[in-house]
């Protein structure tokens, strides 16, 4: 297995844009305002294989691959993850999951995230569905707690 967090890495794929904010934006739309808070802009990618082609502008991830971003509190997994900085585009394949910390979710064959627009489209495999689990706040969890 290869963890691969050099700064290369992080500055131009993902600080620059990025990689895994498709459900940060979920959590954004139902919760309060919360507190800015600085972050570390450090994602860790591991994988079998990792690859990146100057000429092309496109990094790949390969095999067991597992991204976790902290500071969005996001992990997720594929087969592959891809990169094309040039477009400002990441595709995760094959058995991909994304979760985040508060119990948003979704399961797809293929995700891919279009970094500028803040936009994902998620796609199944043959013969299956697109499964995102989505945790709404209650008025209950609103108030907090009683004494």
């Amino acid at each position: 297995m290869v963890i691969f967090t050099s700064w290369f890495w992080i500055q131009r794929i993902l600080i620059a844009s990025p990689l895994l904010l498709p459900l940060a934006f979920i959590a954004a739309a139902t919760a309060a305002p919360a507190a800015v808070t600085p972050t570390s802009g450090l994602v860790t990618i591991e994988s079998d294989v990792q690859k990146a082609d100057n000429s092309t502008g496109i990094v790949t991830a390969i095999g067991n691959v597992r991204i976790v971003y902290p500071d969005q509190r996001v992990v997720a997994t594929a087969r592959q993850a891809q990169y094309y900085s040039r477009e400002g585009r990441v595709i995760l394949s094959g058995d991909v999951d994304v979760v985040q910390e508060a119990g948003h979710r979704i399961r797809a064959e293929r995700l891919v995230y279009l970094v500028e627009r803040e936009r994902i489209v998620a796609e199944p495999g043959p013969g299956e569905q697109v499964i995102t689990h989505y945790r709404l706040k209650t008025p209950l969890d609103q108030a907090g707690p009683k004494l």
